[in-house]
Parts: structure tokens; C-alpha cells; sequence
């Protein structure tokens, strides 16, 4: 039986990724409003007569995150009921579905009455939570962390506040880019990495978020390449945690890289896409980190 838990817990992921992406979509093409003020009916109809691009974007994004609620909760129960002994899974289930749940009627009240930019760019954050914790409860599910006996890593208390710390502060680079995405400031600098103005400051509001964007990513980048120093340096017989911090720098420098290269192409849809994809995986990495370090001794040295 545990093998069917398995393949809803991959399709489950698989699905909230779709969603993230989905999510980011409508946002990129300003298809927010393709169904009008309306929800959960389009244009006042289940399918709408006459449909544009935008509408089906719209359309499928609430299609997709309908179905896909559904997974989570038959996932969490399906959890609860079956790995409910492992301590996480309890937590993690309901976390999933909540934080699922909290980011549909954040879009459905963006639809209906609309919301301010800052509200707005606490969408994908807390769609990125559910995926997180979808993530999580399937990794749990095929035992990774027993795989690898997590209960035989040490870890020393400098490497635990950095995976920590660096989790948490990725939350905040998420928001701020999600920010420069709903405020439309993706090209208010024209170059990078400044912002291609004669002031050495920016100049206005949308482009101090761009560049209050930039900075956070920079941080997030340079401080991800130290613990992964540190990785390297002293966990090298530790394979899941110096294997993981390579992955994590690998996904980090991908989502620098795909930064610079919305400016460079006009923020091609493709490209920033991508963007959302790497700082979405890279997020769920890091969660598991913090699981793996629940689970670990730590070195008090």
C-alpha cells in the first residue's frame, strides 16, 4: 500500500511546483483579471464563451490549483492516517493544506476586490510554505532521512544557525522578488547589476525595490557560498549535507544568473519562469536541511 503513497506524493509535488510556476505566469502576463472580477466562475460562466489568452491563463491556474488541492489533502490525510507516527508528518499535513488553502482565497480576494501590490507578493511566499511542507511529507513518506541515517549526522552548532538562518532569510529574498514582479519594477533598471543610472542611488521607489531585490539576492548568494565552504571543508564523509550545500550553491548561482538575464532579454517569460523554479527548489532544499538538522546530534564544539 505504501507504494501508491509513494506516486501521490510525487504527483502532489510535482503538482505544487505547477502551481508556483502557474502562479508566477498569471503574474508575468498580468493575467490576473482574464476572468474579470469573478470567482470561481469566468466571466460568469464555468467556461467562458469568448476567451483570450489571459482568460486561459487565468482559467487554467484555478483549474490546476483546484486539482491540485484536492491531492494535498489526500495526501495529508492519506499521511496522517499512515505515517502519522513519524513526528514531523502531523505538523507538515496540516501545515500543506492550510498554507494551500491561504493562498487561493488570497487570489480570490485579489480577484474580487483586489489587493495592494505588498499583500499581493505574499502570495507566492505562502504558496511556496505548502509546496515546502508537500515536499517534505513525500521525502518522509520514501524515507530518505533514513536512507541516510540522519540520526548519524553531526552537526556542529556554527553549521546549524547558518541553515537556519540562511532558510529564514531566504523567505525574505522570495518576498522581495515576488514584490518587484507585483509593484511591475522588473525593468525599471535597465541594466545589471546597477541599476544604469547617473546616481549612485536609485532614483525612485519601484527602483529601490529592483535594487533592494538585487542586494537581497547578492546576500543570499554570498552567504550560501560561504556555508558551502564550510560544507566542503568539513562535512566531506557527511554526503547528504555536502552533496546538498554543492546542489544549494549550484541552484543559488542558476538563480543569480537567471536574474541578470530577465534584464538582458527583456524579461523573456521563459527565463523568468526559470527564476521562479530555481529559488522555489532551492527553498524546499533548505527545508529539508532544517528537517535533517531536527534530526541530527549536534556537535556543541
Amino acid at each position: 500500500m505504501r507504494g501508491w503513497l509513494k506516486w501521490l506524493g510525487v504527483l502532489t509535488t510535482i503538482g505544487m511546483l505547477l502551481v508556483l510556476l502557474g502562479g508566477a505566469l498569471v503574474t508575468k502576463t498580468e493575467s490576473g483579471l482574464g476572468c474579470g472580477n469573478e470567482w470561481p466562475l469566468c466571466h460568469g460562466q464555468i467556461i467562458p464563451e469568448n476567451i483570450t489568452i489571459e482568460t486561459v491563463i487565468e482559467l487554467s491556474h484555478r483549474v490546476v490549483s483546484g486539482g491540485v488541492g484536492l491531492l494535498v489533502l489526500a495526501l495529508s490525510i492519506a499521511s496522517w492516517r499512515m505515517i502519522g507516527h513519524k513526528r514531523e508528518t502531523k505538523f507538515l499535513s496540516v501545515l500543506s493544506f492550510f498554507f494551500l488553502v491561504l493562498q487561493g482565497l488570497i487570489g480570490a480576494a485579489a480577484v474580487l476586490w483586489g489587493q495592494n501590490d505588498f499583500v499581493l507578493a505574499l502570495h507566492f511566499g505562502i504558496s511556496l510554505i505548502s509546496f515546502a511542507a508537500v515536499l517534505l511529507l513525500t521525502l518522509l513518506i520514501f524515507e530518505v532521512d533514513q536512507r541516510f541515517d540522519a540520526s548519524k549526522i553531526v552537526i556542529d552548532r556554527r553549521m546549524k544557525w547558518h541553515t537556519i538562518g540562511v532558510t529564514l532569510y531566504s523567505y525574505i529574498v522570495v518576498y522581495t522578488g515576488a514584490l518587484v514582479r507585483h509593484t511591475e519594477a522588473s525593468m525599471v533598471c535597465g541594466s545589471w547589476p546597477h541599476c544604469g543610472n547617473h546616481s549612485f542611488l536609485p532614483s525612485n521607489m519601484y527602483q529601490w525595490i529592483q535594487m533592494g531585490h538585487r542586494a537581497a539576492a547578492g546576500l543570499i548568494f554570498i552567504w550560501i557560498l560561504y556555508i558551502t565552504y564550510i560544507a566542503v571543508k568539513h562535512y566531506k564523509y557527511q554526503r547528504v549535507i555536502y552533496w546538498g550545500w554543492i546542489i544549494a550553491f549550484g541552484l543559488v548561482l542558476l538563480q543569480v544568473i537567471a536574474g541578470a538575464f530577465i534584464i538582458w532579454t527583456n524579461l523573456n517569460l521563459y527565463i523568468a519562469l526559470a527564476h521562479a523554479l530555481f529559488i522555489s527548489c532551492l527553498f524546499g532544499l533548505l527545508c529539508y536541511f532544517i528537517l535533517l538538522i531536527s534530526r541530527s546530534k549536534i556537535n556543541n564544539q
